[in-house]
């Protein structure tokens, strides 16, 4: 007896068969103009009451030599998260790290070389999970957002563009804490926004902010480091800033 159902799938299956191979050898877009997919990278770090953004000298043409950002081109077969994580991965040795795009910039004359359309991210990290033997490797260094100084292509202008978008961010989200160590003071804390916001913050009022939004959970443990008093540890309670998103918080610092 005919097994009428066999062959309806195996006809299926050399359907959808024959149609993948149609679509490899097809080149649809032939007519289009081509042009190169790339990702810059803003890795910015935090530390001695500053947040530094990672530059490398260009190992290439155009503008070899030159101070720049991390980048690299979208390949074939990556997601453009993954090549993100890759970049960053690859030059501080971090894959786990908060990330943000900034925007897409595409200005036809942007890149020397080529046509280059670049969608740009930005990650922060605890600058003590820094791999410092990358470093030397890609002779990359941390410096100042404030003294960069000029830097190829328009990536002057992605960074400006990145920072406003961090303080924004940083108002009314706790993103900063990936800046921080997981254990850190309040003077730390209050150092960190001070630097984002390139401002002086009044001590206690930022104090009173923090600790009424009862997102923080101070340790049986203090940092001596700067006086024998000390100051308390205190660590991002993530679940319960969770939890009370779930009911309507607000965070605003």
């Amino acid at each position: 007896m005919m097994n009428f159902n066999f062959i309806i799938n195996q006809s299926y299956f050399n359907f959808v068969s024959c149609y993948k191979t149609k679509i490899q050898m097809t080149n649809f877009y032939s007519r289009e103009d081509k042009l190169f997919v790339a990702v810059d990278c803003i890795i910015l770090g935090f530390k001695d009451h500053e947040i530094n953004v990672l530059i490398i000298k260009r190992k290439f043409d155009p503008l070899k030599g030159g101070r720049s950002l991390m980048g690299g081109f979208v390949r074939e077969k990556e997601a453009l998260n993954d090549t993100v994580t890759r970049v960053v991965a690859e030059y501080t040795g971090v894959e786990n790290m908060y990330m943000e795009q900034v925007g897409t910039y595409g200005e036809i004359e942007r890149d020397l070389g080529e046509r280059v359309i670049t969608i740009v991210y930005y990650a922060l990290i605890d600058m003590e999970k820094f791999d410092e033997k990358l470093q030397k490797k890609h002779d990359a260094e941390w410096i100042n957002i404030n003294d960069v100084g000029t830097l190829v292509l328009d990536h002057n202008q992605i960074l400006t563009d990145t920072i406003k978008l961090l303080q924004r961010r940083t108002a009314t989200r706790p993103v900063g804490f990936n800046l921080l160590p997981e254990k850190f003071t309040l003077p730390q804390l209050q150092s960190l926004y001070e630097a984002i916001y390139q401002k002086s913050l009044d001590k206690r009022n930022f104090r009173k902010k923090v600790l009424e939004m009862d997102i923080l959970e101070r340790l049986e443990e203090k940092d001596k480091s700067s006086s024998k008093r000390g100051a308390y540890l205190y660590k991002f309670n993530k679940e319960k800033y969770d939890s009370l998103l779930e009911e309507g918080f607000y965070f605003s610092l």
